[in-house]
C-alpha cells in the first residue's frame, strides 16, 4: 500500500510562489507515475499535472502549463509541485495523486494523499 504525504500549502498573494512537496512511502516509487490534482470549494476534483516515472515525460492542464512545474526526485521519493505567478482562482485543496502510468494518473489513480490547502489572495 502506498502512502502520500503533501506539505507546502499556505496563503501567499497573487503573484506569488509556492512549492508543494508530496513523500511517498510502502512502494517503489520509482515504478510510479506521479501527479496533482486539486478542489476548489464547491468544484470537484480536477487533474492538474502528472509525471512519468522516471520523469522525462509531463503533462499538464491548459489551465496551469507555463505556470506550474511537475518534478520528482526518485532517491527522495518526493514529487514536487512548482507553482509560480498564482492566480486567486488556483485557490483550492492540492492532492497528490499515484498510479502505474500517466494515462492512469489522469483517468483514476490509485492512491491519494490527504491534500494541503493553498490560498491565493487577491
Amino acid at each position: 500500500q502506498v502512502q502520500l504525504v503533501e506539505s507546502g500549502g499556505g496563503l501567499v498573494q497573487a503573484g506569488g510562489s509556492l512549492r508543494l512537496s508530496c513523500a511517498a512511502s510502502g512502494g517503489t516509487f520509482g515504478s510510479l507515475a506521479m501527479g496533482w490534482f486539486r478542489q476548489a470549494p464547491g468544484s470537484e476534483r480536477g487533474f492538474v499535472a502528472t509525471i512519468s516515472s522516471s520523469g522525462p515525460y509531463t503533462y499538464y492542464a491548459d489551465s496551469v502549463k507555463g505556470r506550474f512545474t511537475i518534478s520528482r526526485d526518485n532517491a527522495k521519493s518526493t514529487v514536487y509541485l512548482q507553482m509560480n505567478n498564482l492566480k486567486p482562482e488556483d485557490t483550492a485543496v492540492y492532492y497528490c495523486a499515484a498510479g502505474s502510468s500517466t494515462v492512469s494518473i489522469r483517468r483514476s489513480p490509485a492512491y491519494w494523499g490527504q491534500g494541503t490547502q493553498v490560498t491565493v489572495s487577491s
